[in-house]
């Protein structure tokens, strides 16, 4: 078992070519390019940003195909920063959350949380907020917009790297004690590269969880208060309420070419840059060849030079050692109670204060009557996700051990499933309703589909992650001892998988219950399809402007999707981890 590589910017691994003399190769003016390109781009997009809000219209005033390119390129850059901002969250909170015995588990309950809210509640509770920090100016709206975005790409990503760290080979972590690295190296030379393969295949999830819910983001429109950001969402609103389905198909033309793009420069050279980090002690024979981008940036010695300093900066942290601090007392039992009493009475009193602040709240504006009615529409919305969810574990769980277990077919499947992925389920509306209202079918079963449309694909991706992890050795000693058929899956695939599974189910159950305002109501111009359930309920009283009947839907929504996962999804992640970690 071999010591993972450290993460650092050290592209250029291949052979010296012919140009590896000069100070300036092809490779540098097509690294130069690449980067130049990115800057320009960035400050064509941001021009307006400190332009008055009141220029901007409440929605598109034209479907003119031609507005496209600029349309996809406001949207797109929206997208990166918001998943740099969930990477920064990702390596702090995910974090903290693995290695605080005591906050660890209030920190992942707090996260099954804030991953149940739906994208219209945080839309609904913060846009007045971010419109208030730079008042009459786009650059609120746009930071309203950035922030619906990360809310449907952080905790997806958290919640992989959390998986992770938790299951790290404990022969890697005593292999850097005993080579002396301190606790910050050791994250960043042996956990964070333990935890890459799978945080990219995330990541690629959650870009695509933003084209999902791009139309909300974009096209904001809570109560009174209507803006619509230049971009391919909003495009795609107007589109669904003019019914104009040339203008959708041009959208869907645009957000393919904006999904090949990012597989070409970011997904594919990441996937491929990753696979150094695999736990393996000899190469695959069916490796694809690195792809473009990343040969470009490995021969770019200009790229090297850039990289200096950060790679100087993070080799100088390494051989810090942190400052000797007094070793603390032993604490005798009666110190340990009091501690306890004193931390978890602090909660108790936080939980009585916030229960003291709902009645306050709600009491005059819920009856009894309404609340049972909530939670009868959750309940709907429950089985809607539990089935659905059975099904897309049922399909994709083999499917992506199949695609994982060979790069060459990986590297075909990922753009595909990148881009159905990221297909929102509003583009389906004009079939959903045109078929329903047709053969005259139930809204509240034919609906349901439309949550899982880009939920599952966290499950695959998982899988595909975590098949793509299995070392070689246990393929070959399976091979050897001829393991094969229903043995092999049961003792081999499945529970080499099963921690990536659950992670994946985890999110995408979580992503269910966030879809289902989106997916439990269905327009098409004039015409509306509601299917009963709590998504429905939150979308209309989003609508409305109704905030004390949507605070109630995000609280029960909230409250539903954190007992299924204490109760259901939590003990199964503590049997992976404790069972099936590579250990």
């Amino acid at each position: 078992m071999r010591l993972l590589p450290p993460v650092s910017v050290e592209w250029n691994r291949l052979a010296p070519s012919r140009w590896s003399g000069t100070w300036l190769s092809p490779w540098d003016i097509a690294a130069a390019l690449l980067v130049v390109g990115f800057v320009v781009l960035f400050a064509l997009v941001s021009r307006n940003l400190v332009s008055p809000l009141a220029s901007l219209p409440a929605e598109p005033s034209s479907l003119d195909p031609r507005l496209l390119p600029e349309y996809a390129l406001r949207t797109s850059l929206r997208m990166l920063i918001a998943m740099g901002v969930s990477l920064l969250f990702t390596f702090t909170y995910a974090t903290w959350a693995a290695k605080s015995p005591r906050m660890g588990p209030l920190l992942i309950a707090l996260l099954d949380i804030l991953q149940s809210v739906p994208i219209l509640g945080f839309i609904s509770i913060t846009v007045v907020f971010f419109l208030s920090l730079t008042p009459g100016r786009m650059f609120g709206a746009e930071l309203a917009a950035v922030f619906a975005i990360f809310t449907s790409q952080a905790w997806n990503m958290a919640f992989s790297f959390y998986q992770s760290l938790r299951t790290v080979p404990d022969e890697l972590t005593e292999a850097g004690r005993v080579f002396g690295l301190s606790a910050w190296a050791r994250f960043w030379r042996i956990e964070t590269p333990f935890a890459m393969p799978s945080l990219i295949w995330n990541m690629m999830m959650s870009m695509s969880g933003g084209w999902f819910f791009v139309v909300a983001a974009e096209a904001i429109s809570v109560g009174h208060t209507t803006i619509a950001l230049p971009g391919i969402g909003s495009y795609i609103a107007l589109a669904i309420t003019e019914r104009n389905m040339h203008a959708i198909l041009w959208a869907i033309g645009a957000m393919l070419v904006v999904i090949l793009i990012y597989d070409q420069l970011l997904f594919r050279p990441l996937v491929a840059w990753a696979r150094r980090f695999r736990i393996d002690q000899q190469e695959g024979d069916d490796e694809p060849a690195p792809p473009w981008a990343l040969l470009v940036l490995r021969r770019s010695k200009l790229m090297d030079r850039l990289a200096l300093p950060f790679q100087t900066a993070m080799r100088w942290s390494y051989r810090q050692k942190p400052p000797a601090l007094a070793t603390p007392l032993p604490q005798g039992p009666s110190r340990r109670i009091a501690s306890d009493v004193l931390w978890y009475g602090l909660l108790a009193v936080a939980a009585a204060a916030a229960l003291w602040q709902g009645w306050l709240f709600f009491g005059h504006e819920i009856s009894w009557h309404e609340l049972q009615e909530v939670l009868l529409l959750a309940f709907f919305t429950f089985l809607r996700v539990a089935v659905l969810i059975a099904l897309a574990s049922a399909v994709w769980t083999p499917i992506g051990i199949y695609v994982g277990l060979r790069p060459r077919l990986t590297a075909i499947v990922q753009p595909i499933a990148q881009f159905l992925a990221a297909f929102p389920a509003n583009l389906l509306f004009p079939v959903a309703v045109s078929l329903i209202v047709a053969f005259q079918l139930n809204p509240d079963i034919w609906l349901s589909p439309l949550m899982i449309l880009g939920t599952q694909w966290y499950i695959l991706f998982n899988v595909i992650a975590g098949a793509s992890a299995i070392p070689r050795d246990f393929r070959d000693v399976a091979a050897g001892f001829q393991v094969r058929g229903l043995q092999w899956w049961r003792r081999i695939a499945l529970p080499a998988v099963f921690p990536y599974y659950i992670t994946g189910a985890i999110t995408a159950s979580g992503g269910s219950w966030n879809a289902s305002i989106v997916a439990e109501i269905a327009n098409w111009g004039d015409r509306t399809l509601e299917a009963r359930g709590l998504g429905a309920y939150i979308a209309d009283a989003t609508t409305k402007g109704d905030y004390a009947h949507i605070a109630l839907g995000i609280v029960v929504m909230a409250v539903v999707v954190t007992l299924v996962n204490r109760a259901f999804w939590r003990p199964l992640f503590r049997y992976a981890e404790r069972k099936y970690r590579l250990a």
